[in-house]
């Protein structure tokens, strides 16, 4: 049986830069000088694959699970991954195809898209040809667009 989720998530970019790495898909963007807001590194992208794996397996791991890690010094968005992806295994599916759509301003994204795509893969345990990923600035019509952080909805397609 195949079935399909959808995840989204969020951050704002930090008024100034900080130091912390701009990490998209579990790729570090080299010699950016933009971090994201939030407790965790700030992965939005494995954040949102991480809510579409939760709209599959029905336990949130963006909650409770991935607040506890931050507690204990986790902020490695991976390890929320793969929280999620031993749910997945448990209930016999896997990963079919996953695709994500990235809102922003800034980075530029269009080069750095394969090593993104081919991070997730390596963290999924699937080829990078089962990773879709465009990006937009939706024309400036929101705050992502605008340059004020990064949104990203992603969507999976698992079967046992």
């Amino acid at each position: 049986m195949m079935r399909c989720a959808i995840g989204q998530d969020s951050h704002r970019f930090e008024e100034t830069f900080t130091g912390k790495p701009l990490i998209l898909g579990g790729y570090t963007l080299p010699s950016c000088d933009l971090s994201l807001s939030a407790n965790s590194d700030g992965d939005v992208i494995l954040h949102a694959l991480t809510n579409a794996i939760s709209g599959i397996t029905c336990r949130n791991i963006l909650g409770k699970p991935a607040d506890d890690l931050c507690k204990a010094g986790v902020i490695d968005s991976a390890a929320y991954l793969k929280l999620a992806l031993d749910d997945l295994k448990a209930m016999g599916d896997k990963i079919i195809h996953v695709s994500f759509t990235v809102e922003c301003k800034k980075p530029h994204l269009s080069a750095h898209i394969p090593a993104i795509r081919s991070a997730i893969a390596d963290l999924c345990g699937i080829e990078a040809s089962q990773v879709g990923m465009t990006a937009t600035t939706g024309e400036g019509l929101t705050d992502f667009g605008r340059g004020l952080g990064i949104s990203v909805f992603c969507i999976l397609t698992v079967g046992d």
